[in-house]
């Protein structure tokens, strides 16, 4: 039942007005979060919280510190300071369970947040399941995606304490984007090395950073050492996010008014993206439901810990006991095919060694649409909670991932950015089940950001062009056979 491709019926006939035509009913979210014009629905008005979650705080097995790169030794917050300010290295490290974000943080999520949940009462029909699927969207943001809640206070940090200039990487070009649009906020010249697929697959995205005030190159680069040694080895090589990391830790290292801002995988990343899974909780609530299932797409990892963690301090407490599900690319598949080791965030090795799943740090994906979920490893407190046995994981195939996409946007009428159309096809497969079952599961996806900018990938598979790219046992091996040997 996975492979087919259901459409909708066409709108203007009759049987499409069958039941409730108002479908969805609560999209609306003004500064309210959910407004609902369905009686079966429930109508909320929920607040931005002003608090960001930290899930290490309720768990009773620590996860294992970042280590020196060359003494392997953990990690001392004076390490970090020629790369982040301190107060997101405090953050990094913190223990304590919720912190305050900062008044001026606030003032600009009300640029678009609180979020929606929308429930998915179309695609639910078209699938014929007696499933409720709702989703989280983040696509409201001005860069189009959930990558604003932590570039902004990531951006309100270093100007506070007088950076002059960050530099990043980014994939896709979501988190580029949300960075430049923060720093031009906060009067920060941003430079940006964004993955050559992705840099050539969507010029609009580097449009959008260079609008914001930006300075984008394709990466590798022959402006650092570390990109000059990939094209070396392959003038072609389409790059990937830790060849795109170390060019621009490398930038950073070196000049003193410089720190490096990064968009998934550290503490503090995944920390401030909590904010979605804190206002998820409260419209839950207010529809009288409880998840049964919370599916949400995996690259680097903070889109589905800002949804999942909160749900997992609710877990923890004995409230509620839903399957947490992962969903990443059969391309890049860290969490289902890599080990569980301590290795480099990046490719040239600059960072500190970091205990997670890895396909090894100088593993580069083939170049599939979700340029944002091509990352060799995963964030190292989704792997600590994957490994404590409180999520589970899959991959899926592009192909699957777009049918189920056009499903979506025929249905619910957003076009998703690619790295969701994972969790979109995850939720279909777990929604045609309970058509199987007759179960009528709850379940709960993240829609990370939407696909405006990504219609190239669209046309790709619309044409029948696309293809499932294959996962290299060979290229795994001798990736991991370079992993840091760590006693």
């Amino acid at each position: 039942m996975a492979s087919q491709l259901l459409l909708p019926p066409n709108p203007f006939t009759k049987s499409a007005f069958t039941g409730d035509y108002q479908g969805n009913g609560f999209r609306l979210r003004a500064n309210s979060g959910l407004r609902s014009t369905n009686r079966n629905q429930s109508s909320s008005f929920v607040e931005i919280p002003n608090q960001w979650y930290n899930l290490v705080a309720d768990l009773s097995v620590k996860p294992p510190p970042p280590l020196h790169p060359k003494t392997f030794e953990p990690i001392k917050p004076e390490d970090l300071s020629h790369l982040f300010p301190n107060e997101l290295i405090k953050q990094e490290a913190t223990l304590e369970k919720f912190i305050d974000i900062p008044e001026e943080v606030l003032e600009i999520y009300k640029l678009w947040r609180p979020t929606p949940l929308i429930r998915a009462k179309r695609l639910e029909k078209l699938l014929q399941t007696p499933a409720r699927i709702y989703f989280k969207y983040e696509g409201g943001s001005p860069a189009g995606s959930h990558k604003p809640n932590t570039a902004v206070p990531q951006a309100y940090y270093n100007a506070k304490e007088g950076v002059k200039n960050v530099v990043t990487e980014t994939g896709a070009g979501q988190w580029g984007s949300s960075l430049a649009f923060a720093s031009s906020l906060f009067g920060l010249d941003c430079e940006v090395w964004q993955v050559a697929n992705s840099y050539h697959q969507k010029p609009y995205r580097r449009l959008m950073m260079q609008t914001w005030g930006a300075k984008v190159h394709p990466s590798p680069s022959d402006l650092t050492e570390a990109g000059r040694r990939i094209l070396q080895l392959d003038p072609s090589s389409p790059g990937s996010l830790g060849i795109a990391i170390s060019e621009a830790v490398e930038v950073a290292a070196r000049n003193e008014d410089t720190k490096y801002c990064l968009g998934s995988v550290l503490n503090h990343v995944l920390l401030h993206q909590t904010v979605i899974g804190e206002e998820c909780i409260k419209q839950m609530e207010a529809f009288g439901e409880t998840p049964d299932v919370i599916i949400g797409c995996t690259g680097g990892g903070s889109n589905f810990a800002g949804l999942s963690f909160p749900f997992i301090r609710e877990k923890l407490k004995g409230k509620i006991n839903p399957v947490i599900r992962a969903v990443e690319p059969s391309a890049c598949p860290s969490l289902t095919k890599g080990v569980y080791a301590y290795d480099f965030g990046d490719t040239a090795g600059l960072t500190p060694l970091m205990k997670m799943h890895t396909l090894g740090h100088d593993f580069i994906p083939d170049p599939i649409h979700a340029g944002g979920l091509r990352y060799h490893g995963m964030a190292p407190l989704i792997s600590h909670v994957y490994e404590l046995g409180f999520m589970e994981a899959i991959s899926i195939p592009q192909i699957e991932c777009f049918r189920g996409a056009i499903q979506f946007a025929r249905t619910e009428g957003i076009i998703p950015a690619p790295e969701p159309t994972h969790a979109i096809a995850a939720t279909i497969r777990e929604a045609l089940r309970c058509k199987e079952t007759g179960e009528a599961k709850v379940i709960l996806m993240a829609m990370c950001g939407h696909g405006h900018f990504d219609l190239p990938s669209y046309d790709k598979y619309l044409r029948g062009e696309m293809v499932d790219l294959s996962f290299s046992e060979e290229n795994r091996r001798e990736s991991l056979s370079k992993v840091p040997h760590v006693v």
